[in-house]
């Protein structure tokens, strides 16, 4: 059966709620409908910055202690204010939506801890939005020895099957942190965080040249890659560790560049993120033929440049060159996972991120 799903994305880039509605039986994608984006104000960024350093001290998934309390309270209302307006733009109801699939904003991925934590109050958004929330997808899979990451490979499976591609297809997701599913046919399903996605490049615009992110990558092709900086921080053993494995949002912070032109350390940073991203292919089980890059990074033009060089003669093509929306694709992923939980249907799998057997999650808050 068929239903009609919210999803609401927040990603570790901090830029904002991302809202798309699908229809899905949770195997198949019979239609898209349409997406929205609700951005964060800079006062909300700012606190969310502060919780994502506080919430280094975190030993509890349910503790809110300090700012978090508050940041908690910003994120449910952003989101809240994200679907009333998205509804209200798209003339739709709260009774034509089955079910609303809400992330949540990370805040800690430890999974080596068998913690992950990701606020939002899901029964305040229920009550605000009159349409039942399905929340907390990854704490399952990490209570049962998972990384809790990536989520999205199912989702991605789904998408992918509609193009009939010869031969292994990667699909890229470049937010905060960058992940690949890799899909060879209806059986393989490998998946894992690749390294940085966003995050480190963000942050370093944001310190260097007070600009949220580079857009179009546009400052990066103006300087020079350091080669040989990319090629030691590429020798940190995450990097040569087999799938499933996963990140924090900081995980390379202590990374540190030095003192180089701005333009340089863009450079350095962008192929930083496309070489760990190719870095990953001589795990899998085959040499990927096509490379689909969606997320934030998918606008990054140079980035996708530095990809096409690293994996030529396998093709490199942004997401939305087939149809696919790269900005709500991870927003239309929480819509398909919502309608999967409530069906029991695996969200994650052994070789998606190591969980023991596939795993079903999520829990529904009604309003």
């Amino acid at each position: 059966m068929m239903l009609t799903a919210l999803g609401l994305m927040s990603g570790t880039s901090l830029d904002g709620v991302d809202v798309a509605l699908i229809e899905t039986d949770g195997k198949q994608v019979k239609s898209f409908g349409p997406s929205g984006y609700r951005p964060y104000t800079n006062a909300e960024r700012n606190l969310l910055r502060q919780a994502l350093t506080e919430a280094v001290h975190l030993s509890h998934r349910d503790a809110r202690p300090g700012i978090l309390a508050e940041a908690e309270r910003a994120v449910t209302l952003a989101h809240a204010e994200a679907v009333a307006a998205f509804t209200a733009q798209n003339h739709i109801t709260p009774e034509e939506i089955d079910i609303v699939g809400f992330h949540g904003q990370t805040v800690l991925h430890r999974p080596e801890r068998k913690l992950t934590v990701q606020i939002g109050d899901a029964l305040a958004l229920a009550k605000a939005i009159h349409i039942p929330v399905m929340y907390d997808f990854r704490a399952a899979d990490v209570a049962a020895g998972g990384q809790g990451a990536p989520f999205v490979p199912v989702y991605h499976r789904a998408l992918t099957q509609s193009l009939e591609r010869e031969g292994p297809t990667v699909v890229v997701n470049i937010g905060g942190v960058s992940n690949i599913t890799y899909i060879d046919g209806t059986d393989t399903l490998i998946a894992c965080d690749t390294g940085p996605g966003n995050a480190l490049l963000d942050d370093y615009m944001f310190r260097v040249m007070s600009q949220p992110f580079d857009c179009d990558g546009r400052f990066a092709a103006q300087g020079r890659a350091d080669e040989a900086w990319i090629a030691r921080a590429l020798e940190l053993p995450f990097f040569a560790l087999p799938p499933p494995k996963s990140l924090d949002r900081n995980d390379f912070a202590a990374l540190k560049l030095g003192d180089v032109a701005p333009a340089d350390g863009a450079a350095t940073l962008t192929a930083f993120t496309a070489y760990a991203i190719t870095r990953v292919a001589p795990l899998l089980p085959k040499v990927p033929k096509s490379w689909i890059v969606a997320g934030g990074g998918a606008r990054n033009l140079t980035m996708l440049r530095m990809l096409r060089q690293r994996v030529a003669p396998a093709t490199v093509e942004a997401a939305d060159a087939l149809g696919w929306s790269p900005d709500a694709i991870e927003a239309q992923a929480f819509g398909f996972l919502a309608v999967r939980g409530m069906k029991g249907l695996p969200l994650s799998y052994p070789a998606t991120t190591g969980v023991p057997i596939p795993m079903t999650g999520g829990v529904i808050a009604r309003p």
